[in-house]
């Protein structure tokens, strides 16, 4: 935090009006484990936090009650996944990110040893997965401390009320956030919080 406030004044006062930050409503009620938080992004892709939360939550009562693994995921028949609500395209999404986990193309231990930006790679690879639930999932399920994700829109916009310039593209996030490092991660989760609305994790 020291680092934040002395490298970068109109972070400092950002900082200075939010206050504590309060990460965990944030992840609140979402799976622990990779598979499980990966999946949970996929489901929550283009909806709303509600529906989002309820088409998952119709996932894991169709699974017993619990977040399926990959293994249990697979064997749910398509017709009780889109009863939960899932489309045949976020079907296929997540049967392919099951499949790499069952076959041990993505491994939960193994993609904590990687660097940021092995694990998007390994990530991206996933259908339907991009650059920012890489980001996401880093942030939030992984908790690496240096992560920018410059495709947030809410991030951009709190960068551009907090320093009263035009909203920003990624180069110029990533050129404003260099005084960040490597605490870009927390002076992100400030931003948000400025905004008073969190960012939407899917």
């Amino acid at each position: 935090m020291s680092h934040l406030r002395r490298r970068d004044a109109v972070l400092r006062g950002v900082i200075d009006s939010v206050g504590p930050l309060g990460v965990g409503q944030w992840t609140r009620g979402r799976p622990k484990e990779a598979f499980g938080s990966l999946l949970r992004s996929i489901v929550g892709q283009q909806l709303s936090v509600h529906a989002a939360r309820a088409i998952f939550g119709r996932v894991v009562d169709a699974n017993g009650g619990s977040s399926p693994t990959p293994q249990e995921l697979l064997r749910m028949r398509e017709t009780t996944l889109r009863r939960c609500g899932l489309s045949g395209t976020k079907i296929a999404y997540t049967r392919d990110l099951a499949r790499r986990f069952r076959d041990g193309t993505l491994d939960a231990r193994r993609i904590r040893r990687l660097d940021d930006e092995g694990v998007r790679d390994a990530i991206t690879e996933v259908k339907g997965l991009g650059r920012w639930t890489a980001d996401m999932f880093l942030m939030f399920h992984l908790r690496r401390p240096d992560v920018l994700p410059v495709g947030d829109l809410g991030l951009r916009r709190a960068v551009e009320r907090a320093y009263r310039i035009p909203l920003p593209d990624a180069a110029k996030l990533e050129s404003l956030a260099e005084p960040w490092r490597p605490y870009r991660t927390i002076a992100s989760l400030y931003l948000w919080e400025s905004l008073g609305i969190p960012p939407t994790i899917p």
